[in-house]
């Protein structure tokens, strides 16, 4: 049985439009012109217990909005959704102890105090014993490796740490759904690593479903396996990660190094492929998929080839080809 049900989700919204110059604040007075914008159109899916799924778009593809309107933050215009067998607007008590929101740009945690007394009042809320709620602090900032940070107030902690920290009061109640969105936004490398590392363990051991969105295709490549594309609140695809490189990625990236002959380019080089770069000791390729091996044979048979390099294309590409179609 699926975890969440989406069928037909609608979201539209009515917005104040605002005449220029005084004379038109003034007649705005005595009678507005609205407009509707709809943020979300008619969205379907369905997802199975323990999936996490990468729900990708562009600034204003209807993403947020989509996943507020399952936490029950938004009531849609029209349509349905059930998540775990509750429909998420009505914001029943049984509904809210089974799942937690976590917004990359919002904070949960009390600004002016320690991490440790915010988990604790969260621990309050959901009724979670305190021997319960130490094992689980000491086994989440250990993984996410902020232990040493629980009794410094949060806003004195970097971006990562309290990210890390939101993310340990998101799941204290261990929730059946986690929607994510944009959870490593901001953080450098290190911390982006960490926090990926930290939710495929979480949803491999408590099989937690997860919906996640972000910006960076590392964190989608790294953890999904599925992935859901939105742009102007339409879905435009859903399905495997690897679907989307054989539809939309027919071409892989051949780079080889070879001898400096005192040439800067290669004759008839494009008989290869289409030339992405070209320098006297590196040419770099787009090649057809069907065509890689044929035409590397090709190249360390006619050219002084010392190294060969064969990439898939950054999905960055990738997905930035499917929104502008």
């Amino acid at each position: 049985m699926a975890v969440i049900e989406v069928s037909g989700l609608t979201k539209a919204f009515r917005t104040y439009k605002k005449l220029p110059g005084l004379s038109g604040a003034l007649k705005g007075l005595f009678r507005r012109q609205y407009e509707q914008t709809l943020a979300v159109k008619d969205v379907s899916f369905t997802i199975e217990p323990g999936e996490l799924v990468g729900f990708l778009g562009p600034n204003g593809a209807g993403k947020t909005t989509t996943l507020k309107m399952l936490a029950g933050l938004l009531h849609p215009t029209g349509g349905t959704a059930r998540v775990l067998g509750h429909v998420p607007w009505e914001r029943n008590d049984a509904y809210r102890r089974q799942f937690a929101l976590l917004l990359g740009q919002k904070n949960q945690l009390w600004w002016d105090l320690p991490a440790q007394e915010s988990l604790e009042l969260n621990a309050k809320i959901y009724g979670i014993p305190d021997h319960e709620l130490k094992r689980t602090v000491d086994e989440m900032t250990e993984l996410l490796n902020v232990r040493d940070k629980l009794n410094v107030a949060v806003r004195e902690l970097s971006l990562g740490e309290r990210m890390k920290m939101e993310l340990i009061a998101s799941l204290l109640h261990k929730p059946k759904v986690l929607f994510l969105d944009e959870p490593t936004i901001g953080l450098d490398v290190v911390s982006q690593k960490t926090v990926r590392e930290f939710l495929r363990a979480h949803n491999h051991k408590a099989k937690t479903t997860i919906i996640l969105t972000s910006h960076y295709m590392t964190d989608i490549q790294q953890l999904c396996e599925r992935v859901i594309i939105i742009d102007k609140g339409v879905i435009s695809f859903d399905g495997r990660l690897t679907e989307i490189l054989d539809r939309f990625a027919d071409f892989k990236l051949v780079t080889i190094q070879r001898e400096n002959t005192g040439k800067t380019t290669v004759e008839n080089s494009e008989k290869y492929g289409e030339v992405v770069e070209q320098t006297p000791e590196r040419l770099t390729l787009k090649v057809k998929r069907d065509r890689v091996i044929p035409v590397c044979k090709a190249l360390l048979d006619e050219l002084p080839v010392t190294d060969i390099d064969i990439q898939e294309v950054p999905i960055e590409d990738v997905i930035r080809k499917i929104f502008a179609r």
